[in-house]
């Protein structure tokens, strides 16, 4: 099957080939997602493989001193691709890389302080934004860019071609022009292991290609092709064939798909070529059953009355022009005709379009040994591919729905995954994929295991590039939940791996309508040793004045709210990280217990009250010494007594319990 080179872009990936990108986000649990392990690799490739534009250095410096800079270019010479290697230079473990997203459901506004994280790396690509939105842009980049000096972090702007620039920015601004063009596609080839005797050698069809000016992205999905041509050719051919051949699938693949339709005219057999484009590089086996299955499911009936009445498997795939190899792959002959054969269907039979969703539910679902992970996901990927092709996310989104609920299976939930992810992959749909997530998390009724999917996309493919949005709609699965935690769960993983974003989410309970979901969310969220957690030299969560009025206010609501029962294992849990902290962040957590249930105007006697036998009943189930249980029980009882204005403000027996 003809694997395509990717790198992180936009929503996680870009596509730079014709081809089928096998992202590999499942519904797998693993320590790591295998979202996150590709996109980390890919990011590498783009490293690798970027071609310094002039002005690179000057950029480098820039981000450097100040921590800003604008790039400035046109279209095509390969901005975006710097804007990610500039920022992955600067990658620490302290922050991490996110683009910003200004106006979209679930993004903060640039002017907002916990946009930023310390160390992070910031991507604000306005390239294809229209005058009124760089202009808001602008008068917000003055407040974004103090935040991210004082959070020690890194921002990158692309600026939107031939826009006009504030003069006090005009300093942050490097014009990057287009490398040459030959450069970026023998830096492909390299990377496709082409031997360099081969492509320093001048070529007319390379010339001829290159002296267009083409973007960097026509650029590397040429030297796809050259590399697929070279994998597909015969053993004599050389370099010249090779760049021969991708430029005839380049140019009159379509031409020749049309020609091939319009001369087989029965259904089994354009039912094959369907299959065999759907299916590129299948076992011949999955090819001859899917084709049945499209057949059917068109109502349609198969070739001749009995099987030996049929045309054998090898007979048929001649006649359309493919072959079956000794491993029993079918491919077409010539390089990239499925992608032509595809859209010549997909555009001049738009009929068959929704049949093909089904279709391709169905085969995924197929009990056979040769419909491997690949074939399932090349499939999804190609469907998915088409109809972002001919911009239509929202029917995108129907068969995501429509393979997520129903009865349902596991291959069919996992391309529901991988049918977002490649739109969340594309630059031009991209947008229109977050705002349907977004519907869905916040708005829409969830039937069957869409809420399920829609869990997974987020946590492993959209936190990857857009957290902030991805917290927001975890947030809001989390809290219209019934009969399962997985999204409370994908939360508060999410949070527990940024500060910055624990910190947003406390912010958003604190401000919410305290339903009981709402304070169920704010009990997991609100762990006790991760608000005590000092990675490096830094400060604590819970040492911030605004973590302690978000913690104040959800832990008063959870108080006055829920029943006993509900909240006193989590605050045994802070008492017990109380006790075992040697330091002053164990009485802080005693601080703002003592703090919200002083609040409790009404039942604050009995309050304080559940809180001391909380303290009585960790002292048995608690991990540390008796003693120390016991102390920490006394300071708690101290500070009560403080609040209820019955004891002096210190106390006399130990310092563990002072406000640091």
């Amino acid at each position: 099957m003809n694997h395509t080179c990717t790198w992180v872009q936009d929503s996680g990936i870009t596509v730079a080939g014709p081809g089928p990108v096998y992202i590999g986000a499942g519904l797998q649990d693993s320590d790591k997602p295998a979202f996150r392990r590709i996109a980390e690799d890919q990011l590498r490739r783009l490293r690798y493989v970027l071609v310094a534009p002039p002005c690179m250095g000057e950029a480098r410096a820039q981000l450097a001193d100040s921590g800003t800079v604008i790039l400035d270019g046109v279209p095509g010479s390969g901005r975006s691709a710097a804007a990610r290697v500039l920022l992955h230079e600067h990658h620490r473990d302290s922050g991490a890389f996110h683009e910003l997203l200004p106006g979209e459901e679930g993004e903060l506004s640039l002017h907002d302080p916990a946009l930023v994280g310390s160390g992070d790396q910031l991507l604000l690509d306005l390239s294809a934004a229209d005058d009124s939105r760089w202009a808001a842009a602008q008068a917000d980049l003055p407040a974004l860019r103090r935040t991210v000096h004082e959070q020690r972090a890194h921002l990158v702007v692309i600026m939107p071609p031939y826009g006009v620039l504030d003069p006090e920015l005009q300093y942050c601004r490097v014009m990057l022009e287009r490398p040459p063009g030959i450069g970026v596609f023998r830096r492909h080839l390299r990377l496709h292991g082409v031997p360099p005797e081969q492509y320093l050698r001048p070529d007319e069809t390379v010339t001829g290609f290159l002296t267009a000016k083409r973007p960097m992205r026509e650029i590397a999905e040429f030297a796809d092709l050259v590399r697929r041509a070279r994998e597909a050719g015969q053993p004599g051919d050389g370099f010249g064939q090779w760049c021969e051949a991708a430029w005839q699938a380049r140019n009159d693949g379509r031409r020749e798909a049309a020609a091939l339709v319009s001369k087989i005219r029965e259904a089994s057999q354009r039912a094959l070529l369907i299959a065999v484009s759907m299916l590129h590089g299948a076992h011949a086996d999955v090819v001859h059953r899917a084709t049945q299955q499209l057949l059917s499911l068109l109502g349609l009936p198969p070739e001749g009355d009995s099987p030996l009445q049929h045309r054998d498997l090898a007979e048929r795939l001649l006649e359309i022009s493919a072959t079956v190899a000794p491993n029993g792959q079918v491919r077409f002959e010539k390089l990239d005709f499925d992608s032509a054969v595809r859209a010549h269907f997909w555009d001049h039979m738009p009929d068959l379009r929704p049949h093909l969703g089904t279709w391709a539910g169905s085969v995924v679902e197929l009990n056979d040994p040769h419909v491997v992970t690949v074939v399932r996901d090349g499939l999804v990927e190609r469907v998915a591919g088409e109809y972002l092709r001919t911009g239509r996310a929202d029917r995108l989104g129907n068969l995501v729905e429509a393979w997520s609920t129903g009865v349902t299976s596991r291959p069919r939930l996992e391309a529901a995954v991988h049918a977002l992810t490649r739109g969340l992959a594309d630059p031009a749909h991209a947008r229109n994929i977050r705002e349907q997530i977004y519907q869905w998390c916040a708005k829409r009724r969830l039937k069957g295991e869409l809420a399920q999917v829609l869990v997974r996309v987020c946590a492993d493919v959209l936190a990857t590039s857009h957290p902030d949005q991805a917290l927001v709609r975890l947030y809001h699965l989390a809290r219209r939940e019934r009969g399962t935690t997985r999204a409370r769960q994908a939360l508060y993983e999410l949070v527990t791996r940024s500060r910055r974003l624990h910190r947003v989410l406390l912010n958003r309970l604190a401000h919410s309508d305290f339903s009981p979901a709402n304070l169920g969310i704010f009990l997991q969220v609100s762990d006790p040793e991760l608000l005590t957690l000092r990675p490096g030299n830094s400060h604590a969560l819970v040492e911030e004045q605004s973590a302690q009025r978000s913690l104040t206010a959800c832990w008063h609501a959870v108080l006055t709210e829920l029943p006993p029962p509900q909240w006193q294992s989590e605050a045994r849990r802070w008492l017990h990280c109380a006790a075992a902290d040697t330091g002053p962040l164990g009485g802080l957590l005693l601080d703002l217990l003592v703090g919200a249930a002083q609040r409790c105007t009404e039942k604050r006697g009995t309050t304080f009250a559940l809180l001391y036998a909380c303290a009585r009943d960790a002292e048995r189930t608690g991990p540390e010494d008796a003693a120390r249980a016991a102390e920490t029980t006394g300071v708690l009882l101290h500070k009560i007594s403080v609040a209820q204005g019955i004891a002096p403000a210190t106390p006399t027996t130990s310092p563990r319990g002072t406000r640091p």
